[in-house]
């Protein structure tokens, strides 16, 4: 096995979200306010870490704390989910409404597809994680 990616993250104070490595060397996002700070933080964060994604992984988007998704929120997500590296991620995005479901949905829908993250959302995080647990070959 390989040795995991280095996570380069660090808190910030005033940012909402916090990320740990996961045990199958992707990543848990944890969000608990989607302000300008934790967006412009989590986005180049995002990016960063898709300029040097080499191998497929499993990113877990714990949105439950998170009341609505902005449009500012979306535009950022769009891009990031964009990126030609995201085709080999695959995001269980974990929500507590039905407006953060719609929020992801818009992100799914104005992804470049032929680069976009293979993502689904959940309302149980137990559900998420054994989605994120089959093999990377079955996306569905």
């Amino acid at each position: 096995m390989t040795d995991p990616k280095p996570l380069n993250w660090t808190s910030e104070p005033g940012v909402g979200y916090s990320v740990i490595r996961r045990g199958d060397g992707g990543m848990t996002l944890t969000f608990t306010d989607l302000s300008d700070a934790t967006l412009a933080h989590w986005h180049q964060f995002a990016l960063d870490h898709l300029l040097g994604a080499d191998r497929r992984t499993r990113n877990l988007y714990d949105l439950r704390s998170v009341p609505q998704i902005p449009e500012k929120a979306i535009r950022m997500a769009v891009d990031a989910n964009s990126d030609p590296s995201a085709r080999n991620i695959r995001v269980a995005v974990v929500v507590a409404s039905e407006a953060v479901a719609d929020g992801i949905r818009k992100v799914a829908a104005l992804a470049d597809t032929e680069s976009a993250s293979a993502m689904k959302i959940f309302a149980d995080i137990n559900d998420a994680e054994a989605w994120l647990a089959r093999p990377l070959d079955q996306i569905a």
